[in-house]
Order: C-alpha cells, then structure tokens, then sequence
C-alpha cells in the first residue's frame, strides 16, 4: 500500500481541503501517514497569507525530502496559484497545482518518479469559478466545514481574490447534507469556515405545494412548483444548520463587521446550537488606513456591531483581527487604533504585521512605515490582546459552562474551550474526550488556561 502525507499551512479553509484532498487519496486505497513518517507522496497546501511562504514551501520540502528522499512531492493552494513557476523552481519538487486543479490531483498521478523539474498545471483566476465542497476530519472533536470560497472586496493590501478568485459558495441543501453526514461520525462541534463567509449566497431547490384557485383547494387538487435558483443569505444557512440534529454546536469561524447583521446576532442569541463567539476582523481602528485598505466600513460601524453583540450575549467572545504598519499608518494612526480597541469590549486580538505583496495595490503605496517599527506595534498590540483575554477569563471566573474535551494529554493534562472559547484545563480523564460537560471555572492557571471543576449533571446529546 502507497503511503501519502500531508502539511497544511494557514487558515481553517485549507485544513477543511487537505482533509477532503487526503480522501480521494485514501478512496484510491492510499495509507495516510504523519507528515514525520516516511511516505511515498507528500502533498504541502500553501498559504499566501504568510509573510514568508517561499521560505516556509522550502523548508517543508527539504523537511520531507530528508525523511524519504525518492518521495513524490507535490505542492497546491494559494501560494501554488499565485507563484507556481518558483515553486516548481524549489529542488525536490515535483508537481505544482493551481486554485482550479488541486481537486483533480489524482488524475495528475501516473508516476511516481522524481522529476528533474515539477509539473505545473495552473490555471488563469478566473477559471476558478466552480465550488467544491470540504471539511476536515479525523483528528479532532470538531469539523471544519467550507461552505463558501473567493473574495469579491479587493482589499488593497489582499492576495486571496488572485489566489482563490471570485466568491461562490455551496448550496444550502449541500451543507445540511455534509452537516448530517459528519453528524454520524460522533463529532460534536462544526466550524463554518470560508473566505468571505459572510458573503454566502446559497441556492436551495425547495419543492412546495400551492393551490391555483379555491375551487381546486375545496376540491383538494394540488400543484407542485418547485423553486429553483433562489438566492440565500448567510442567516439562512445558519437557520438551516441550527434544526440539524446530532451536531451540539456550530461555530462562525471568522465574518466581515459589514456582513454581521442584526438579525444574525439576534438570531444566534436564542439558537439552540450556534454558540456564542464571533470573529470580526478590523484590520484598522483609524477611518484613514481603513479606506486606504479599501475596507468596506468604518470604525464606527465596527464598535456598533461590538456593542449589538454584547447587548444581546453579554458573555460572547469577541476576536478580532488587525494589521500595524499598513503604508501611510503614522504614530497618530497607530495610537488611534490601539486606544480604540483598548475602549472596545473585546476577548482577543489576532495581530498581524504588515508585509508586501506582489500584484496588490497596497505595494505601490507610499510612506513604508520601518519594518522595526512594525515589529514594535505588533508587540504592543500582543500585549494588549493578553490584558484583554485575561480580562475576559477572569470576568468568567466562578461562571458555569459548557466544555468540549479535546483528545490531548499535555503532562497530564487535558483541554477543552466552553461554548464562548475559553481555554479549559484538567487532569488528563480518557472518557471525557470528545465529552461535552458543565464545568465550574475556578481560576486562571498560570499558562492562561481556566482551571475548571466538573459538574456530574448530563447534558443532552452527552454519551
């Protein structure tokens, strides 16, 4: 039996990929091995996200190499659409697949000889225009779940609308079909996971029953007329998911503020399984860089969907995602967004620093702000994201909730995130894994996490 393995970097919508790409393998009777194992084929899903993508393709390859040194290496995702030809041009590679092609990977596989330079089977953007459903699986109690992919924003300083081209999304019918079938597999939670999540557009053929007239209804003769092509909103979806039985909860992994409607929040605020987290990126708290990244809203808007949420769910975590040192952010800029998200009712902050990116309009931008600079913001926005997140803990402290157990054993230790994402920790109990239990959350540990007490009451959908 061939042995293939797998590294995924970046976001929660390429680890739902590999899953799905590491399952047309094992249909094909491949074994699917650690990524540490020897294996005859190592598949590497990139990132374009990451400052250093080339640097990091390399390393995984000679990674890989120096472990089965004759093994097929084969190279997809976002840094393989956007850059593929110096890809192909790192030693060991052997095969580099664009956005449209890296779902066809096994019609790709006649031979597993090393090449002395990799095939590549890119593809122009635009030709990316299909939707393939994924989710991830095996190795944790929760699922990754795609249900939308591409960007239509053009952010300025964005590589994703090149790398994964225009927004399309599934069905309606299709992840409540996916939704069902991970149900069977005993997992608890499922993340919904896409680009621009909040842009979903799904169709959903609904086949109803109408009376022409009143004379037919009195004579009970009916008509059918089926519904198709009509568009869906992201709420829908989630109306949808929230009936589906077997799955405890559902997570939004990441929506834009502009997208996060009033009626989604109030809507999830009495759901019977979305739980309470939202992810918003910000990006900037300073309306100047916000429109020089050609963000879609304001910081006003932003601290309006804050306050929204915490009205409704006073307990919700808030994470939140930010840029330092875009072109042109002054001092002025910088201490606008930090004290703005300082007075904000956020959990925690995602930091990133800016980098370059060829073919965005960001790189032809003036005033570079000093990469020393940069690294000077992230840091203080870091700190300032463990003040935040320790204030959230610590708001919680003598709080009962609901907690999914994580399979670790961390010397001795098991972990698990409660239903508003915080961390859990407790002595290491192998029938509590992929358990769902009210805890007691007694206080911080010195790691960050919440020591918590369990309580003996069932919960429904508990084994």
């Amino acid at each position: 039996m061939k042995k293939v393995a797998f590294h995924t970097l970046g976001c929660k919508l390429n680890f739902s990929e590999t899953s799905t790409i590491a399952r047309l393998f094992e249909e094909q009777g491949y074994q699917k091995v650690d990524f540490k194992q020897p294996s005859d084929i190592y598949v590497i899903n990139t990132c374009s996200v990451t400052a250093n993508a080339d640097k990091e393709c390399k390393q995984i390859v000679k990674s890989a190499l120096s472990i089965s040194p004759e093994a097929y290496i084969i190279v997809v995702g976002c840094y393989a659409q956007l850059k593929p030809e110096e890809i192909a041009n790192i030693e060991g590679v052997d095969l580099v697949l664009g956005a449209s092609e890296k779902f066809k990977l096994m019609n790709y596989i006649h031979d597993l000889t090393k090449k002395s330079k990799a095939e590549v089977y890119s593809c122009e953007i635009e030709e990316a225009n299909f939707f393939v459903d994924a989710y991830s699986f095996g190795d944790r109690t929760r699922v990754f779940l795609k249900v939308q992919d591409g960007c239509d924003y053009n952010c300025s300083f964005c590589t994703i609308p090149l790398a994964r081209g225009n927004s399309r999304s599934d069905t309606i019918e299709n992840v409540v079909k996916n939704a069902n079938k991970i149900a069977t597999q005993e997992v608890k939670e499922i993340v919904l996971t896409g680009v621009n999540l909040g842009d979903f557009k799904g169709k959903y053929e609904v086949l109803s029953t109408k009376y022409k007239d009143k004379e037919q209804q009195q004579l009970g003769s009916e008509s059918q007329y089926s519904i198709l092509n009509t568009q869906y909103t992201f709420l829908d979806l989630v109306k949808e998911l929230d009936n589906v039985e077997g799955i405890e909860r559902f997570r939004i992994s990441s929506i834009e503020p502009n997208l996060l409607k009033d009626e989604t929040i109030q809507f999830v605020s009495k759901s019977k399984r979305f739980v309470p987290h939202f992810h918003i990126p910000l990006q900037s708290g300073s309306n100047k860089i916000l429109k020089a990244m050609r963000r879609r809203y304001l910081r006003e808007l932003y601290a309006e969907r804050v306050s929204t949420i915490k009205s409704f769910m006073p307990h919700c975590c808030i994470g939140v995602d930010v840029i330092v040192g875009f072109p042109g952010e002054t001092e002025e800029d910088f201490l606008e967004t930090y004290n703005f998200l300082n007075q904000l009712n956020i959990s925690y902050l995602h930091v990133f620093t800016y980098s370059e990116r060829d073919n965005t309009d960001a790189v032809l931008l003036k005033n570079a702000v000093p990469v020393a600079v940069r690294k000077k913001r992230n840091k203080m926005l870091r700190i300032l994201s463990a003040k935040k997140l320790r204030s959230f803990y610590e708001e919680h402290t003598g709080k009962t909730r609901t907690v999914l157990f994580e399979a670790d054993n961390k010397e001795g230790f098991m972990h698990g995130f409660t239903d508003n994402y915080i961390k859990v920790k407790k002595p290491y109990t192998s029938n509590l894994i992929n358990q769902l239990k009210e805890v007691t959350l007694d206080a911080l540990d010195a790691d960050g996490c919440m020591m918590i007490t369990v309580l003996a009451r069932k919960l429904v959908g508990e084994s």
